[in-house]
């Protein structure tokens, strides 16, 4: 059975960014747009959320996010250095926002190897003023599982970048 989507979760940021008067973007890859989908689910979330971008192919995360063609070539989609330009772009494509969280991975059940296995997803979280980090999680899982999962774990990084 798949973990549901930790709607709580969402309406602790929706809560925390209309107290800060802090606005958040994500750009969605693998997750496809679930973690904005989330926030949209709370009364609200328009004070909070300023954009959810899905950037699923190589073009669209350099089109939209400004991940450079160097770093997919080199690294791939699924890579630190890709969640992280992924973090960056978002957050330098809504200049009025504060927090940005990019997920990039493999949900399967094909498409992995043996260096980037099926549930593998990078995480970039950049914080305007500060340093872009980037988190590296394997789930576990059918396609469904690893989706959620890694919307939940977006969702955390989220509302951790939200808070002092």
């Amino acid at each position: 059975m798949t973990t549901p989507i930790d709607m709580a979760l969402a309406a602790e940021i929706v809560a925390a960014g209309t107290a800060s008067g802090k606005t958040v973007v994500t750009a969605e890859s693998c997750t496809g747009g679930m973690v904005a989908a989330a926030l949209t689910d709370i009364s609200g979330a328009s004070a909070v959320l300023d954009r959810g971008l899905v950037t699923y192919s190589n073009d669209a995360k350099s089109s939209l996010l400004g991940v450079a063609g160097a770093t997919l070539a080199s690294h791939g989609a699924v890579s630190p250095e890709t969640a992280a330009e992924m973090a960056a772009g978002a957050l330098a494509a809504a200049p009025q926002s504060h927090v940005a969280v990019a997920i990039t991975g493999i949900a399967g059940p094909g498409g992995g190897s043996a260096e980037k296995p099926v549930g593998l997803v990078w995480f970039g979280l950049a914080v305007r003023g500060g340093a872009v980090e980037t988190r590296r999680h394997l789930f576990d899982g059918d396609r469904a599982a690893i989706r959620t999962q890694a919307a939940n774990e977006a969702l955390r990084l989220l509302l951790g970048g939200l808070r002092p």
